[in-house]
């Protein structure tokens, strides 16, 4: 592949697998984003991917960094991963009983999560948040919780509300089926405003159960957290009896071995994991200090059950990733690597004389087509959405395959190179000269 020139690109069995999808899937996909609503033109459907690398259905080779959407830290069917599952896999299924494995990838977690004194696992990051939630309710009595604008914590109907009104208006549905009653007890407010959470607290205090942030925001694209904010969001739990939830299904083994609260060196009460920790099969879980997961049943009255939790599988898949991500140099190869591209990307777009803003933390990456520097969802639904579809698919046609959607971040993992790094890099500076001159 020749980076600064857009190939031949085919894509005709890709669309002829879109409209037979059609006519079975709702949009013709399983998830909302992979339908290229966000960048226009035809889903690419893939066949295989190995380390950093994907081939599509017309036999396109691309560099991957969506990585099914943050999970393959490792690259595609690393083999001790695939080994793994391939052994449990021999062994059975699924046996709704529980399985030394469970064990091991619990004992894991804890060493590199010390917020977590027990864990449970689930079968998806939703289920993750949505039972984290329901154990804040439980041990507080309290019903109303506090998220950000723009921050996806999965799908439960009382996690889809954004602000509304204003800053301490009760939050309305953001999408229909979702009761008006459910969304009532959720409060959105602005990422990386604190005064506005200290004025929520002034105002319900006694109401809220529970702050939930992903503490590096992921799905508004990247945006870090201000200075203090995490800092003020744990204080202000603390002297409100609130508890602090910290979905990091995104950022978990990703940001830092020990997830972004290692990182920013703050402690929250209850921690959801997904994505990494399963390393690519589905899974999630959520786990916290021991009198908070005491709450959980059999152990206390919270109840949540489910019949593939903890399925070998994704166990064997989970123990396998985390084993590679904890040899030396690990994160120190991601950081090399990550910064490269971050560099890269952002000097091919000042050459072309493109406004193009980067956030990136760890492995976590997302370049807006905008002006000025992004740090809210506010500032994120302010970059040109347009542009970056026009960008998206020039990079898709040299062979390097970006979130279909402005507001995702580009994950990089264990298998991409130097080399493959520079590739990127020369394929973005083409893809922004070739914006400029449309």
């Amino acid at each position: 592949m020749t980076p600064t020139v857009a190939r031949p690109y085919q894509i005709a069995r890709s669309e002829a697998l879109f409209g037979d999808a059609q006519q079975h899937l709702p949009g013709g996909v399983n998830s909302p984003v992979r339908a290229f609503r966000g960048v226009e033109g035809t889903p690419v459907f893939i066949e295989r991917g190995a380390g950093c690398r994907m081939w599509d259905v017309d036999g396109n080779e691309y560099v991957d960094y969506v990585g099914s959407w943050g999970p393959l830290i490792a690259g595609h069917a690393h083999p001790e991963v695939v080994e793994a599952v391939r052994r449990a896999a021999g062994r059975g299924t699924s046996y709704g009983a529980p399985t030394e494995a469970e064990v091991r990838l619990a004992a894991m977690v804890k060493e590199a999560v010390p917020s977590i004194e027990l864990v449970r696992f689930v079968n998806s990051g939703t289920e993750a948040t949505m039972s984290a939630l329901r154990v804040a309710r439980g041990v507080t009595g309290r019903e109303m919780i506090v998220k950000f604008d723009g921050g996806y914590h999965g799908h439960a109907d009382g996690l889809l509300v954004q602000a509304g009104s204003g800053p301490l208006t009760l939050g309305a549905p953001d999408s229909p089926g979702v009761p008006a009653a459910a969304a009532a007890q959720t409060l959105s407010l602005a990422f990386n405003d604190l005064p506005a959470v200290g004025a929520a607290f002034e105002r319900h205090g006694g109401g809220i159960a529970a702050v939930i942030v992903e503490p590096v925001a992921g799905n508004m694209g990247v945006v870090p957290p201000a200075t203090g904010f995490l800092e003020g969001l744990r204080q202000l739990c603390t002297r409100h009896g609130a508890l602090l939830i910290f979905d990091e299904v995104m950022t978990g083994f990703r940001v830092a071995r020990g997830g972004a609260q290692a990182r920013y060196g703050v402690t929250p009460d209850i921690t959801c994991l997904g994505k990494i920790v399963g390393g690519g099969l589905p899974v999630g879980a959520y786990g916290g200090r021991r009198d908070v997961m005491e709450y959980v049943a059999p152990l206390g009255p919270v109840y949540q059950a489910g019949t593939l939790s903890g399925n070998p599988l994704a166990m064997a898949a989970g123990i396998a990733t985390l084993e590679l991500i904890r040899r030396p140099g690990a994160y120190e190869q991601l950081e090399e690597v990550s910064s490269r591209l971050e560099r890269g990307m952002a000097r091919g777009a000042h050459e072309a004389g493109v406004a193009y803003s980067t956030n990136r933390v760890g492995s976590m990456l997302t370049g807006f087509f905008a002006g000025g520097p992004v740090t809210d969802y506010a500032s994120a639904r302010s970059a040109d959405r347009r542009r970056y579809g026009r960008f998206f698919h020039a990079m898709l046609e040299r062979g390097v395959y970006l979130a279909p959607s402005q507001f995702e971040a580009a994950f990089i993992s264990l298998a991409h190179t130097p080399a493959d790094i520079d590739y990127t890099v020369a394929a973005a500076g083409a893809a922004f000269r070739a914006l400029v001159e449309a």
